[in-house]
């Protein structure tokens, strides 16, 4: 009966130890988001791949720790559409802001967006204009981003939605 008894003991041990060890391994967040990235470098790269493309270029401002920007990212790349009118409009960059590496001179460049909160969206024109900051918590549906009102961000702020000559009568 003892060595039974030791057998069971020693067989709860072991589950417990294999259960707690999957409690810890649960996956992490994508890593989106580089802090040691030189921000400046990687726009200046992005927007040649814009001007080349007769694109804008998106900046998804905010940090791995923010799981707002992790779901934003995540709902768009999910959405074949809205992967697909991003992709035929901007090149999009993640742009750093945690307390590793706030990009504080790039920050003050675009005109301080991380007053918004994060993420904050940042388009800029093929040239490196700030066209327009916007704030995603207006993107934004209970849990989660409103597809509608993602999808008229995009298209409003996409090259041909700027471009005089769609408008000439």
């Amino acid at each position: 009966m003892k060595g039974s008894h030791l057998f069971y003991c020693a067989s709860a041990l072991l589950l417990l130890l294999f259960s707690s060890s999957m409690l810890y391994a649960q996956p992490t967040s994508p890593r989106l988001y580089n802090p040691q990235a030189d921000a400046r470098a990687e726009i200046d790269s992005a927007l040649t791949i814009a001007k080349a493309e007769n694109k804008h270029l998106l900046l998804q401002i905010g940090g791995n720790w923010c799981s707002w920007c992790i779901r934003f990212h995540d709902f768009v790349k999910n959405d074949a559409g809205l992967d697909s009118i991003a992709s035929r409009h901007y090149v999009r960059l993640h742009v750093n802001f945690s307390r590793e590496n706030q990009n504080l001179p790039l920050m003050a460049e675009l005109g301080y967006p991380q007053r918004f909160g994060f993420p904050v969206l940042v388009v800029l024109d093929a040239s490196g204009k700030r066209l327009h900051t916007q704030n995603s918590f207006y993107l934004e549906e209970g849990e989660g981003y409103n597809k509608r009102k993602v999808k008229e961000f995009f298209l409003h702020w996409s090259p041909p939605a700027l471009n005089p000559l769609n408008y000439e009568r």
